[in-house]
C-alpha cells in the first residue's frame, strides 16, 4: 500500500510537471494546423488574385504547408521537453535509411523541381508521356495530373517525366495535319486534287502560309495515293482532321473519283 500512494505522488508530481506543457503543446498543434490551413488559402486566393503562373500555384502552396507543418511539429517537441539536439541526432542516424526508402519520392521531388525550372510543359497543354495523352491539370509535389480526353484522371511521378521524353502538342501555335487519300488507277489526278484543295478551302481553318501541299505520294498495288499536308491553329488540328475525311470521301463520290480497298481475285482453273 505504501508503493501504490508512492507511486500516485510520483505520478502527481510528474503531471503537475509535465500536464501544463502537454496540454498547451496539443493546443498549440490544433491551432498551429488550422493557422496553416487557413495561411495556405490566403496564399491560393491571393496567387490567384494576381494572375500567379497557374502551374507553379499547387507546387509552391504543397511545398509551403509541409514545410510550415514540419516547423510546427518540431516546435511542439520542444515545447513537451524533448531536446532537440538529441532529436536532430536520431533523426540523422535515421536519415540514411530513410532517404534510401524514399529514393523514389525524393526523386520525384527533384524531377517536380526540374519540371518548373525547364517548363516542358504547362497547365492546360495537350502531351503524351509515359505511355500516357491528356491535358496537365496540376503539377504537384511528387506528382503531375493529367486530365485524358475522355475525362480521366492519370497521376505521373514526375522523376519519370523529368528524364524521359514527352511531347507536347500545345507548345507551338500551329500544327500540320497530314492526310493520304486514295484514288483508283483509273481516276483523274487532277481532278482529285482539286476536290481535295476546294475541301481544304471550305473548312475555313486551313492556314495560307504556309501553303496546303498535294501531291501523288505512292503508286501503291491498288491505288494512287495523293499525300495531302495542311497547317492549322493548333487548337483547330482535330477538327480539320475529322473534317476532311469525312467530306473528302463525300466530294469523292459526288463527282466519280473512286476509293479503291484490297481486293483479291481468284481463278479457278478445271482440268
Amino acid at each position: 500500500m505504501e508503493k501504490v500512494m508512492e507511486f500516485f505522488t510520483e505520478s502527481k508530481d510528474v503531471i503537475i510537471t509535465y500536464g501544463g506543457q502537454l496540454v498547451l503543446a496539443i493546443l498549440t498543434l490544433i491551432i498551429g494546423f488550422w493557422i496553416i490551413g487557413k495561411i495556405t488559402n490566403v496564399m491560393k486566393k491571393m496567387f490567384e488574385k494576381k494572375g500567379f503562373d497557374e502551374t507553379l500555384q499547387p507546387f509552391l502552396i504543397g511545398l509551403l504547408n509541409s514545410l510550415l507543418k514540419i516547423m510546427l511539429i518540431i516546435s511542439v517537441m520542444t515545447m513537451v521537453g524533448i531536446e532537440m539536439t538529441s532529436f536532430v541526432a536520431i533523426l540523422a542516424a535515421a536519415g540514411l535509411a530513410v532517404g534510401m526508402a524514399l529514393s523514389g519520392t525524393l526523386q520525384n521531388f527533384a524531377g517536380g523541381v526540374m519540371l518548373l525550372i525547364l517548363k516542358p510543359f504547362k497547365k492546360g497543354d495537350f502531351i503524351e508521356a509515359q505511355g500516357y495523352a491528356g491535358v496537365v491539370d496540376e503539377i504537384q509535389i511528387f506528382v503531375t495530373k493529367l486530365k485524358t480526353l475522355d475525362n480521366r484522371n492519370i497521376y505521373i511521378p514526375n522523376g519519370g517525366l523529368a528524364t524521359s521524353s514527352l511531347i507536347n502538342f500545345s507548345q507551338e501555335p500551329t500544327r500540320r495535319v497530314d492526310f493520304s487519300f486514295g484514288i483508283g488507277y483509273g481516276d483523274d489526278i487532277d481532278k482529285a486534287k482539286k476536290i481535295i484543295a476546294d475541301v481544304i478551302d471550305a473548312s475555313g481553318k486551313a492556314l495560307a502560309d504556309p501553303a496546303p501541299f498535294i501531291a501523288v505520294g505512292e503508286l501503291a498495288d491498288s491505288s494512287v495515293n495523293l499525300t495531302t499536308r495542311v497547317w492549322v491553329k493548333s487548337p483547330d488540328y482535330w477538327s480539320l482532321f475529322f473534317y476532311m475525311n469525312e467530306n473528302v470521301k463525300k466530294e469523292f463520290d459526288k463527282q466519280g473519283v473512286s476509293i479503291p480497298f484490297p481486293q483479291t481475285d481468284v481463278h479457278l482453273f478445271k482440268e
